[in-house]
């Protein structure tokens, strides 16, 4: 039997890059896919693909997600976005924007997924932190902060859901191989005053060991691995994948 046949596992940002990779990954190992993305033809596309179900869903929208009540035997929070800029110049709504989608949101739907999970008697919770959850860099002092708020949220939950068969754990990798890391290249060039051609050398890789991108399927078997039934004595730690970063 695979290994996580009959679970129902909702995946948000699950229409592209990790998200989708995570959501492959848990298809092919049995599970029900929902995938919650904003990007509805995205989100349906790879739902029919993987024999599951698309969740049209704006995570912004915080009001809407404050009565839901979330049908999910695994939870994957991994939506998110990026603005690379100095404090003095970064935008308060911008700030808070990040915040609201990659900790609010986040908050909001272990809150909705949690009865449910308590009533069977198992759930997992995968938060897809980052080594910035971890480590801190100049310039991207939102998704610092949020990524430090969401490594705090993961623990409390599972220090509350342990007594009902609930994990939940941070997946922290370093620059995955992304569209969002991509998009993350022109801010950085311009604000460390370097050529886009030598962001990836310069910046991105500079601290870790091991020079490449992390690539999306690596992290989708990690994630497998934690939702599934081997992993039920790990619970409110990070489990990080970054070639060596935080080493140093």
């Amino acid at each position: 039997m695979s290994t996580l046949s009959g679970r129902r596992a909702v995946i948000t940002g699950g229409a592209a890059g990790i998200g989708a990779a995570i959501a492959r990954s848990f298809a092919a190992e049995g599970a029900h896919v929902v995938i919650a993305d904003r990007d509805a033809a995205a989100a349906a596309a790879l739902a029919s693909e993987l024999g599951g179900e698309s969740w049209e869903v704006d995570l912004l929208d915080v009001g809407s997600l404050e009565s839901l009540s979330l049908e999910a035997d695994i939870l994957v929070n991994n939506a998110g976005i990026q603005r690379v800029a100095p404090i003095e110049s970064y935008e308060p709504e911008m700030w808070r924007r990040i915040h609201t989608l990659m900790l609010e949101a986040p908050f909001l739907l272990i809150r909705a997924a949690l009865p449910g999970m308590y009533e069977r008697g198992f759930g997992r919770i995968l938060n897809l932190s980052s080594v910035h959850g971890l480590r801190a860099s100049a310039f991207k002092s939102a998704y610092v902060a949020a990524k430090h708020g969401l490594e705090g949220l993961s623990k409390v939950t599972a220090l509350e859901g342990a007594p009902h068969g609930v994990t939940s754990n941070c997946i922290n990798p370093g620059y995955v191989r992304t569209a969002l890391v991509e998009a993350q290249i022109a801010d950085q060039a311009k604000t460390h005053g370097i050529p886009e051609s030598d962001v990836l050398e310069q910046v991105m890789l500079t601290e870790a060991a091991v020079k490449r991108l992390v690539e999306p399927e690596e992290v989708a078997s990690l994630a497998t691995w934690l939702a599934g039934p081997h992993a039920g004595m790990v619970t409110g730690t990070s489990y990080v994948m970054d070639g060596g970063w935080s080493a140093r």
